[in-house]
C-alpha cells in the first residue's frame, strides 16, 4: 500500500496539516508513524478527507460525519456501493436543509425587497418579544408563520 507524508495528503486535499492532525485526532482519518515517527497516510485517506470536507460543507457535524465514517470498511477502499449508501442516508437531512435555506433566503428577498425600511411593516418585528415564546433565535426566519 502507498503511503504519503502529511504534507503530500495536506498539498493533494487542500487541507493544511493542522486541520489534518485535528481529523485525526477526531478519528475521522487514520496514520501510520515512521520508523522516525513521521505521520504517514494511505492514498485512500484523500477520498475521507474530500469526504469529510464536503460533509462540513453542506452542514454535518463532526459527530454525524464520524458516525459515517465509521461505518466504511478501514481495511479496503470504500467502493461506489458503499459511498452510495453513505449518501442516501443523508438525502433526507440534506433535502430538509435546502428547504430550510429556501424559505430563509426567500422570506429575506421579501423582506430586503419590499424597500419600505419600516419596523412598523416589518414582517421581522416582533413587539413584546411574543416570537420568544416559541423558541430561542430568529424564529420568523428560522419557521414558516
Amino acid at each position: 500500500m502507498e503511503m504519503i507524508t502529511i504534507g503530500a495528503l495536506s498539498a493533494r486535499s487542500g487541507v493544511a496539516p493542522s486541520a489534518l492532525r485535528f481529523y485525526e485526532t477526531q478519528g475521522l482519518i487514520h496514520s501510520q508513524r515512521s520508523s522516525g515517527g513521521q505521520r504517514r497516510y494511505s492514498r485512500e485517506t484523500l477520498r475521507r478527507v474530500a469526504f469529510v470536507r464536503v460533509a462540513q460543507q453542506v452542514g454535518l457535524s463532526l459527530e454525524e460525519i464520524r458516525e459515517a465514517l465509521a461505518s466504511l470498511p478501514d481495511s479496503r477502499t470504500p467502493t461506489e456501493k458503499d459511498w452510495a449508501r453513505l449518501s442516501a442516508s443523508w438525502r433526507p437531512r440534506i433535502d430538509a436543509q435546502i428547504r430550510m435555506l429556501e424559505g430563509l433566503r426567500d422570506r429575506l428577498d421579501g423582506c430586503i425587497g419590499c424597500g419600505c425600511l419600516s419596523l412598523r411593516a416589518c414582517k421581522l418585528l416582533n413587539p413584546g418579544d411574543r416570537a420568544g415564546s416559541r423558541g430561542p433565535g430568529p424564529r420568523h426566519l428560522l419557521e414558516a408563520d
